[in-house]
């Protein structure tokens, strides 16, 4: 499970940011920040993999705070998640090594994205962190994994169908109510290991959304609905 620090002067920008990094498997919000030195004293006090830092903070920059982090020895990641879009703040960001660079106003989906991102690259050091030493086309995959994963024409990753895309918001659009992947498989005669794939890139992307049922007993179950609009993200 990824912690996360979530550093924000914005009170209710930073609970936003924090209910969609919750709703990413995987990641898990470890604690909040509205100023630099909060954020130093909770990286003092608790284990953080990742920081979703903002660069308009009371006290200090975020940048500033990058540099004491380091200067400390924290070395959680850093994703910039900022308003600030000047070019000389985000070659900064670059020279300071923050793996990701997200600017305010985003969606979820675009959030998103970026997590999705940071999960393959933590995947792809486990795999060669047992070596002394990587060959180039190790070294080519790790910095590979931050990128965005290549699209068509249709704009669809590679691997994935334009019309059966398509099939699956048209089925979502006209059903009464929310449908499962198993439900979405047999309304459009696909496999529902496919209509699991399909559901989960359009979810990523904000074209449907997420809802859960919860049963009387384990798990909820994961119901799909037409986004009706799409909704901004963190926004100062």
């Amino acid at each position: 499970m990824v912690q996360v620090l979530i550093v924000d002067d914005d009170f209710r920008v930073a609970e936003i940011n924090a209910a969609y990094v919750s709703r990413v498997a995987g990641f898990r919000v470890a604690d909040r920040a509205h100023t630099a030195a909060q954020a130093l004293s909770v990286l003092e006090r608790t284990p953080v993999d990742l920081v979703l830092l903002d660069h308009y903070l009371p006290d200090e920059t975020g940048l500033a705070l990058v540099r004491r982090m380091r200067q400390r020895g924290h070395q959680a990641d850093v994703i910039m998640v900022t308003a600030a879009r000047d070019i000389a703040t985000v070659q900064a960001a670059m020279r300071y090594g923050a793996l990701q660079y997200l600017v305010k106003p985003f969606d979820f989906a675009g959030l998103r994205a970026k997590l999705d991102s940071y999960a393959a690259l933590r995947r792809t050091l486990d795999g060669v962190r047992d070596l002394d030493e990587a060959a180039q086309d190790q070294v080519d995959r790790i910095y590979a994994a931050l990128r965005p994963a290549a699209r068509d024409a249709s704009g669809l990753p590679k691997g994935y169908s334009a019309p059966t895309a398509e099939l699956i918001r048209t089925t979502l659009a006209a059903a009464a109510h929310p449908l499962s992947a198993h439900e979405v498989a047999a309304f459009t005669g696909i496999s529902r290991s496919t209509a699991q794939r399909y559901l989960k890139l359009l979810e990523r992307a904000g074209h449907i959304a997420l809802t859960l049922r919860y049963g009387e007993t384990g798990r909820p179950e994961h119901r799909y609905v037409p986004r009706r609009g799409r909704g901004g993200g963190g926004s100062a």
